[in-house]
């Protein structure tokens, strides 16, 4: 099975947190929080669409400049998601530039803000270089059970976590996945090839079997269609399997609540990119700095069933430590020592 997701850490796990998920055969990236952005070539930049962040410690937002420098100029809608407060924040974080040349750029690039409140209120804006970013209100979308984004392949949900400010963490699940067997294309006499999207597409709408799908492909110099029905390729071409889940969780307290939101949320993750910024044995500092032990990491990925555990946000003061937070974390992922 081909994966429509591909994450990847921005930064080694000493670095600002952030997660980049590109996606198979589309010129689209998702980006969770937006620390150092630096190691992100601006071809990378450009492909992101949507940004999801957890709070707006520098080390989680400094990277929106960089974000915003490369987009500047382009014709583009750059939708950001965080939590509470986070409207006022990008548009001070904008605010804080002289815009009177770029009003008269032929591009304009949109930044669509919303941010989310524990009860599930949302509030939204948009910002244009056209107007020199001039905050334009736009109507609250409703937030249905924690979901951010909601799309025909995939949807994006967050949980509210204490540390000592409301912080976000974030599930990005594919709804299913659609594999194609070699085999039954080579019995119907048909190639691979870019019309496999849309076909997946059909599939994930739920079109009827008697759906006609148009082939096109080149042979030996000619080009060459056939038409044949969705439900023959569903029976002898597709597979349907369940799809991608990443969870992406950083900088809470060990608390019943937060566990609790937090194996919600990751629940039979594929990967779980969790913080892991203390040693066991400073339990106490960590929950003096609201943040998680290697241990408890590991617990909690253990718990939430996920299939993969990732470490990282490790606190600096460890910075010849890596490799202890990442086996106290491993081990208590595994049950080890209990």
């Amino acid at each position: 099975m081909k994966p429509l997701f591909h994450p990847r850490l921005v930064n080694d796990p000493f670095g600002d947190p952030g997660l980049y998920v590109d996606f198979l055969f589309e010129r689209r990236a998702l980006l969770f929080d937006l620390g150092d952005l630096s190691p992100l070539s601006a071809r990378q930049l450009l492909r992101v669409g949507h940004a999801f962040v957890s709070h707006t410690h520098m080390d989680h937002f400094a990277g929106f400049d960089a974000l915003l420098r490369i987009l500047l100029g382009r014709p583009k809608v750059l939708h950001l998601f965080g939590p509470p407060g986070f409207v006022e924040r990008v548009e001070h974080k904008l605010a804080a530039y002289t815009w009177n040349l770029v009003t008269s750029y032929e591009s304009d690039l949109v930044v669509r803000v919303t941010e989310i409140h524990p009860g599930g209120q949302t509030l939204a804006a948009e910002l244009r270089s056209r107007t020199g970013f001039r905050r334009e209100p736009l109507d609250p979308p409703p937030l249905a059970a924690g979901v951010l984004l909601d799309e025909e392949a995939f949807q994006i949900r967050a949980a509210f976590l204490d540390h000592q400010i409301p912080c976000l963490a974030f599930a990005l699940e594919e709804k299913f996945h659609v594999n194609v067997w070699k085999s039954g294309l080579e019995e119907l006499g048909l190639p691979t090839g870019p019309w496999l999207r849309p076909l997946k597409s059909a599939v994930v709408r739920g079109e009827p079997d008697d759906t006609p799908v148009t082939v096109r492909w080149s042979a030996d110099g000619f080009s060459r269609e056939r038409v044949v029905s969705l439900g023959e390729l569903r029976q002898k071409v597709l597979r349907i399997v369940p799809g991608q889940k990443i969870a992406y969780v950083t900088d809470a307290v060990y608390s019943p609540a937060n566990a609790d939101a937090i194996v919600h949320l990751a629940r039979g993750a594929d990967i779980l990119y969790i913080e892991t910024a203390f040693t066991h044995e400073e339990e106490r500092r960590a929950a003096e700095k609201h943040h998680l032990t290697a241990r408890q990491a590991g617990w909690l990925a253990r718990a939430a069933g996920a299939r993969r555990l990732v470490p990282f946000h490790f606190s600096p003061k460890h910075s010849e430590e890596g490799e202890r937070l990442l086996h106290e974390a491993i081990e208590a992922f595994e049950g080890i020592g209990d």
